[in-house]
């Protein structure tokens, strides 16, 4: 059992809830996943089982794709619907939520044990707020400030995120109402694509983007340059590096066959001599002529596992 799974997240699990799923499914404790999603989001989720749990940081490095909708007209303190809500817009105003009598949310989310309920609730407040609004948005202008995402920036994580700062994650100072100062991140936003207005306040589009990108904060961030407020309802990851929604499994259908093999996750190879073979297990550096990355690894026909280039040294990396 040592190589990857690709599982469709369902919304609401954590993703220490499918880590912890499949350790007693697959009834072993090596299990480990490549990118946190958040509880509202779905999709691809790549699960490293077995030996190949030491892949964790090199998938975590791959870039995404996601499928996501602005909710145009609520603002909440997490950036999407599971928060409270901080602002809306009413009568193409903007108020505070301190504007509005929330007496009927707080009774409604003071016995709430589930953030799937808060993110309904949320929902639900919202076409009150808002339903009655068709923001008259011109989709040239849409595409204009959409597009204008695309490059290199700086970004502001949200508050409601598990970055640590000083061995403590965000999430803890919001849940304390703690001031801390959030270090913006650089990002790359690669491409966005498939932008839909529904003429009300539904905005949705598709975005490839490096590592670290919160898609939470980038939809603030179009909300804003728009004139409105926003903030997320809907959130898919579709793709991370090559492994794409249309190969991931439910995670009620998990078992040792859906294993992908570590030899299938690498396309290039090296084929060492026999003599090698102990130098490779004993972890010493071999000279190698090819360029950084890494390989799989074989003496004859026999797989060994993975191995490392880096300046023109191979180390092992996985073995078998």
């Amino acid at each position: 059992m040592d190589g990857i799974i690709i599982i469709n997240k369902p919304q609401w699990f954590t993703s220490f809830d499918v880590i912890a799923k499949l350790r007693k499914q697959l009834k072993t404790k090596k299990v480990g996943h490549t990118g946190t999603l958040d509880p509202m989001a779905t999709g691809v989720l790549v699960v490293c089982i077995g030996k190949a749990t030491p892949l964790v940081n090199i998938l975590t490095s791959e870039d995404k794709v996601y499928r996501t909708t602005i909710k145009l007209g609520i603002e909440t303190d997490t950036a999407d619907l599971t928060g409270r809500i901080t602002r809306y817009i009413k009568e193409d105003k903007i108020f505070e939520s301190n504007d509005l009598n929330l007496k009927t949310l707080e009774n409604q989310t003071k016995n709430v044990k589930y953030i799937s309920d808060i993110a309904m609730i949320n929902y639900n407040n919202n076409n009150v707020f808002s339903n009655e609004i068709k923001f008259d948005l011109d989709n040239n202008k849409i595409i204009d400030v959409i597009k204008g995402f695309i490059g290199k920036q700086d970004q502001i994580p949200p508050l409601y995120s598990s970055i640590k700062i000083d061995g403590k994650k965000l999430y803890e100072y919001a849940r304390k109402g703690e001031n801390v100062e959030i270090p913006s991140r650089k990002i790359e936003i690669y491409d966005i694509k498939d932008i839909c207005y529904d003429g009300n306040n539904e905005l949705s589009y598709t975005v490839h983007c490096s590592k670290g990108t919160y898609i939470r904060s980038l939809n603030e961030d179009i909300a804003k340059k728009l004139g409105l407020i926003g903030t997320t309802m809907h959130l898919e990851r579709i793709k991370t590096g090559k492994f794409s929604i249309e190969n991931a499994i439910c995670i009620n259908d998990v078992d040792e066959s859906k294993i992908i093999p570590i030899e299938k996750l690498f396309d290039k190879k090296i084929v060492l001599e026999d003599s090698q073979e102990k130098m490779l297990l004993n972890g010493i550096e071999i000279e190698s002529e090819n360029e950084n990355g890494i390989y799989n690894l074989y003496i004859g026909e026999k797989y060994y596992g993975l191995g490392e280039v880096k300046d023109k040294k191979l180390k092992r990396y996985i073995i078998l």
